[in-house]
């Protein structure tokens, strides 16, 4: 079970009462049913459940291998401020592998590059690593020059875009300005747009007061798999006890269930085109023809609410990004803008012009062609493209994504993961689509990788939607980002910065309220236990005289001691959250304090349940 593998059978008691342990398993594991089998979760949940067990334990040496897989940005964010903090200074020692350059910016202080046999050494984070090696390659006036300026490139994204907005800078900013002075603006937004509307016409999609209910699991699942991947699984295994099951997530966001009443047309239910002419009726129509229908051509769907009334309008040449928390229903979202999935309620509009492309995280389309060499497959696209300007082949579009010329000669079932992810990238572009949808396009691409597929997207003239966990890539291709949160689509001007103060927003109100629930249940179950204490006495005390009144003093005195007993907690309980977390010896010791304040307590409680009992 996850309580075996990810807490190796740690009692509940054990981990909920260290901070620093409550704070990983409800980060990593919360939602998951701690019961569930291990081979009964998804690829991502496992993931996360080995990360958890790992962090459990005190190393002095962690090693991490693309530990922000499947991570949402939220719990990303919350573990490179884990990682910051784990260790006292001086102590412990992190390796990290990774393709996340935020992560690298924000955790580590060198880097090493490993290329052709030999590993060069970097002082400082991602962007000092980019700055150094900037340097390096003009000082040494190499010979790759494509991989020179697009290395410069990225560091002119590094100075002048999200990053320079930061308030932790890891280069010189002087100097890296030197190095970038000649460096044009990464994308001509303008032309851009210019092109793109020549293409694409004045409408690309228009979601209008679109509502999405499934009222299905399996249409969920296909849909949305995150979504089911974040619910509990495994229940048919889970054992009965008085062990927590399912731990609540540090950063749950609250699922919706909802319900609308609409309108059925039996001979076009199950039909949905893809055309303005099916999908411009105003909602005012739309109102009236529901108002019309009988009552027998009606139907309610009541389920799990992912889009909840919302609008949200596609420009010709617009960049957008999404974010969200794994489950949110970003993919749901996507399948709805592509027209392949039709909204509960709502209006998707579409226009004539627009020519789809999808880069999903699932490889199924490349799959079916895995018997055919890449030769064979670019053979059947045109001779040539023109790509920035410039008339390229796909074979030279090819070299440009990293493959090499021997490799044409390559089945696509013998390239490795990154390699087929690059060769999907490849085939979509030759498709030459005018709105391009990509989910987690970074997946199994290295750094080198990520920056030409940037580059690439620099001088594509279409309207280009992402969704995806890597915040760097996310800020770095688009240029507007929103955010799915509770059925809404929200702007986000400040970028993933923005999104992630709104969720520790909602975190803290959601605490909030559960506390006031909290102390109005315990008021009001006090209130009920005095009344009924009092009805008790008068009716038929069970002590009289000197008993009765000593017994009425003891319970006085428990009341004051738990009083007292509850402040002291509060004051341990502070005390851990402010503890330096690299500190254990300190911390065991608070920790047993706070265990003997809640013995304590709890043996006082049960001599004032049978006193009052008496009384």
């Amino acid at each position: 079970t996850v309580r075996e593998a990810a807490l190796e059978n740690r009692e509940d008691y054990e981990w909920a009462a260290d901070q620093r342990s409550r704070e990983i398993v409800e980060a990593l594991l919360g939602g998951i049913n701690l019961e569930a089998k291990v081979g009964t979760l998804s690829g991502g949940q496992r993931r996360r459940a080995d990360l958890a067990r790992l962090l459990l334990h005190d190393w002095d040496i962690l090693a991490l291998d693309e530990p922000t897989n499947h991570l949402d940005v939220v719990t990303i964010h919350w573990l490179a401020e884990h990682l910051l903090h784990r260790w006292q200074d001086g102590q412990g020692a992190l390796l990290i592998v990774t393709h996340d350059r935020w992560f690298l910016d924000e955790v580590c202080t060198s880097m090493w590059e490993v290329h052709d046999g030999v590993i060069d050494p970097f002082e400082g984070g991602y962007s000092a690593y980019m700055m150094q090696r900037v340097e390096r390659e003009r000082q040494a006036d190499v010979r790759e020059e494509r991989r020179r300026n697009l290395a410069r490139k990225e560091l002119a994204w590094l100075s002048r875009g999200a990053r320079a907005r930061s308030t932790k800078q890891k280069f010189h900013v002087k100097q890296a300005r030197e190095l970038i002075a000649d460096v044009p603006p990464l994308r001509d937004t303008l032309e851009l747009k210019k092109m793109a509307t020549s293409r694409l016409g004045k409408q690309v999609v228009d979601l209008i007061d679109v509502t999405q209910i499934f009222d299905n699991a399996q249409q969920l699942k296909n849909i949305d798999p995150d979504i089911v991947e974040n619910a509990s699984l495994g229940e048919d295994n889970a054992e009965k006890s008085n062990k927590v099951d399912i731990v609540e997530s540090a950063f749950a966001q609250p699922t919706h269930v909802g319900s609308v009443t609409i309108a059925v047309d039996e001979s076009q239910e199950n039909s949905f085109e893809n055309t303005a002419e099916n999908t411009s009726e105003n909602t005012a129509t739309s109102a009236q023809n529901i108002a019309e229908t009988s009552a027998a051509s009606r139907k309610t769907i009541t389920g799990r609410m992912i889009l909840d009334d919302a609008t949200w309008l596609i420009g010709p040449g617009d960049r957008f990004g999404i974010v969200g928390a794994n489950g949110a229903g970003k993919s749901t979202l996507l399948s709805i803008i592509d027209g392949s999935l039709k909204p509960t309620l709502g209006h998707v509009n579409i226009g004539k012009t627009v020519k789809f492309a999808v880069l999903s995280q699932r490889l199924e389309e490349l799959e079916k062609l895995g018997k055919y060499k890449v030769k064979e497959v670019l053979s059947r696209y045109k001779p040539s493209y023109i790509i920035d300007g410039k008339e390229v082949t796909p074979g030279q579009l090819m070299e440009r994504l990293g493959f090499k010329p021997e490799q044409l000669m390559t089945p696509i079932a013998d390239l490795s993961g990154g390699q087929k992810r690059r060769m999907q990238l490849l085939l979509i572009l030759l498709n030459e689509p005018n709105v391009l949808i990509m989910d987690e396009p970074g997946n199994d691409l290295d750094t080198d990788m990520l920056a030409v597929m940037e580059d690439l997207l620099d001088t594509w003239p279409g309207t280009l939607i992402v969704v995806s966990h890597d915040r760097y890539l996310l800020e770095r291709v688009t240029d507007q980002q929103f955010a799915l949160i509770d059925g809404k689509i929200r702007h986000l001007p400040g970028g993933v910065d923005e999104y992630l103060q709104i969720v520790e927003k909602l975190q803290r109100d959601h605490e909030n309220s559960i506390s006031a629930a909290s102390t109005v249940n315990a008021s009001s179950t006090t209130n009920s236990t005095t009344k009924e204490s009092s009805e008790s006495t008068v009716a038929e005390p069970k002590l009289t005289g000197k008993a009765y009144h000593d017994a009425a003093r003891r319970v006085s005195a428990i009341e004051r001691k738990l009083s007292k007993l509850e402040e002291e907690k509060s004051q341990i309980e502070a005390q851990m959250a402010a503890h330096n977390p690299s500190d254990f010896v300190g911390l065991q010791s608070l920790n047993e304090d706070l265990q003997k304040n809640e013995q304590e307590t709890s043996a006082l409680e049960d001599e004032w349940m049978e006193l009052s009992e008496q009384l």
